[in-house]
């Protein structure tokens, strides 16, 4: 029986406004399209949260390579949703 696990390159990073280097983080495609069925019930319940709550309590999210510590992009007017593709 051969049974792997796909692991997403990927995840889709809100950064906190308020709290510097706090953040809510999901795994995701490369263009930032989360499985909401792969998540737990948890995760799922924080990943809309922070959907909800974008731009007032969590900025634009950010698609990163997994495990990637880096500042988020700053907001500007130009800003597209959904993020093109993983920064590098």
């Amino acid at each position: 029986m051969n049974t792997t696990v796909e692991v997403e390159p990927c995840e889709l990073r809100f950064e906190s406004l308020f709290h510097p280097g706090r953040a809510l983080s999901f795994p995701c495609d490369t263009r930032g399209q989360v499985s909401l069925d792969t998540l737990s019930e948890r995760a799922r319940q924080n990943y809309l949260y922070a959907r909800a709550l974008m731009g007032r309590e969590y900025a634009t999210p950010a698609v990163v390579r997994r495990g990637a510590s880096i500042a988020p992009p700053p907001l500007s007017p130009d800003t597209r949703w959904p993020p093109p593709a993983c920064l590098p």
